[in-house]
């Protein structure tokens, strides 16, 4: 799959966030003014890399998102770990929490998971 714009984010967030949707309520939910024009072209390259599918039902074409969030989320991290901190996550995610303006209860909601990963978990 080749890389996403941020339209095509928005509408897989959109998508994963909602579930199966027509155009019109796609473009309700953007976070952005989005023309229709615009938002046909995002979609029908979205199904062209078989990212969504769409159906017809009646005079109307429903999209629902094929990817995956956690999969696509995982391949984007990849990436930019690659590109930003030769290929280290760890490093990625340090260079993120160097740069971000985190809350007290963020912080300790990061702590806590640090801690987890770090705890070997009871194999049942």
């Amino acid at each position: 799959m080749s890389e996403l714009n941020r339209s095509e984010l928005e509408v897989l967030r959109i998508l994963w966030d909602e579930g199966e949707l027509k155009p019109a309520e796609i473009q309700q939910r953007f976070a952005w003014e989005i023309e229709n024009p615009t938002l046909r072209s995002v979609l029908v390259g979205l199904v062209e890399k078989e990212v969504i599918s769409r159906e017809k039902r009646g005079k109307a074409y429903f999209y629902r998102a094929k990817a995956r969030r956690r999969s696509l989320f995982s391949r984007t991290m990849r990436r930019m770990a690659q590109v930003f901190t030769g290929g280290s996550t760890a490093e990625l995610l340090m260079q993120l929490l160097k740069q971000e303006n985190l809350s007290p209860a963020e912080i300790d909601e990061l702590q806590r998971l640090a801690n987890e990963k770090a705890t070997p978990q009871d194999p049942k």
